[in-house]
């Protein structure tokens, strides 16, 4: 992690340092307007909340709200490209699979009845959108969901992570022998295009939510003891510009806690080509092509693809040092053309699919849970 402390200054003898975001004027502080960038090189745009939605993710344009970031190297990093960015940690990944026993015994404990009843509540909110209190209640069904689910097993704990915004995000831990974290993640916000719409996110990112949900439960009620200390993060915000899992990553840094691998689930319930896509940019090589040799072992053969900037939450941990990977659960070309919109309800979700990345979700904390 320590190449990045020099990126700040780098910047400033690079000629690019405009990319790194201005600190924010009275005028516009008072107004309440929010700092956005679009890609690297994009010094920053001043937006509403609802231009934010309107504007930007109604139209699928990615983007990671810069407001409230104050750590320089993270704004540095935030402002080079994914070729650009040094990895951010030593870490070695196996090159071969140990544990598939124990996984697949596990694996065998799956279904989908949970994750269909969890998903019915979930498109059932109005919408999601992290400044409504929709939003709001169902953070609080999903906390309440998460500490049911975790109470099979009495070690684990479940907590809410507050935001300037009313929306908290969630985390259950799973205490390892070790404090070193691996992270399984994804966001429960949805947005239908507009601040007021009908947003029902069931594939985004609903059918995330319900994989990692079921992932616990087979690890809660089997009594898991893993090595390393695992975590099961539910992010609030994403929609708005990656907030909660922002807050979180940044919080983990100011920690210094040693995150070995964290994987974002963010649209899993969707996939005409039938196999998970592993994603290639803003994330950890060296971890993705871990990630990579999991799928491959347990479920069989994947798709790849680039999603660009600031396009899920492993961006934000990617940002903060942290070594993430992406699954998804189809190519951007051919992904879901129901998202931010009214029509991503629950019947356009296969839980063949969702099946699929719950299997994966629990081969790979059970395989890294040993790293």
């Amino acid at each position: 992690m320590y190449i990045i402390r020099y990126l700040s200054a780098f910047l400033a003898c690079s000629g690019i340092v405009s990319a790194v975001p201005a600190t924010k004027s009275a005028v516009e502080a008072k107004s309440g307007l929010r700092l956005i960038k679009t890609s690297a090189e994009d010094p920053g745009a001043w937006v509403t909340e609802d231009e934010k939605i309107s504007k930007y993710a109604a139209k699928k344009i990615a983007f990671i709200d810069v407001t409230d970031i104050k750590d320089p190297d993270t704004l540095a990093r935030l402002s080079f490209s994914s070729d650009d960015t040094a990895r951010v940690a030593a870490i070695t990944y196996p090159t071969t699979l140990s544990h598939q026993t124990e996984a697949n015994g596990l694996i065998a404990k799956t279904n989908t009845n949970g994750p269909k009843s969890w998903l019915t509540t979930l498109t059932n909110f109005y919408n999601r959108y992290y400044r409504s209190s929709y939003g709001t209640q169902a953070s609080t069904w999903l906390f309440n969901q998460v500490k049911s689910i975790a109470a099979s097993n009495p070690v684990i704990t479940v907590s809410q992570f507050t935001h300037s915004f009313s929306q908290p995000s969630i985390i259950a831990r799973v205490p390892g022998t070790s404090s070193n974290l691996i992270i399984v993640g994804g966001h429960f916000d949805s947005t239908g295009g507009s601040s007021t719409a009908r947003g029902p996110g069931a594939d985004d990112n609903g059918s995330g939510v319900v994989t990692i949900l079921e992932a616990l439960r087979v690890l809660a009620d089997a009594g898991y003891k893993p090595k390393n200390t695992l975590e099961f993060h539910f992010y609030a915000g994403e929609e708005g510009g990656l907030l909660g899992s922002a807050d979180v990553y940044a919080s983990y840094k100011s920690a210094m806690k040693n995150v070995l691998a964290f994987v974002n689930q963010d649209m899993t319930g969707y996939s005409p080509s039938g196999k998970i896509s592993v994603y290639n940019d803003y994330v950890d090589t060296s971890l993705t092509a871990y990630v990579r040799r999991i799928v491959t072992g347990y479920i069989g053969a994947y798709t790849t693809d680039s999603c660009g900037y600031a396009c899920g939450d492993h961006a934000s941990a990617n940002a903060n040092g942290f070594p993430s990977a992406y699954v998804c659960d189809e190519p951007d070309a051919t992904s879901s053309p129901y998202i931010h919109s009214s029509g991503d309800t629950y019947g356009t979700v296969s839980f063949v699919t969702v099946q699929r990345h719950i299997k994966f979700t629990v081969a790979f904390l059970v395989e890294a849970s040993y790293l």
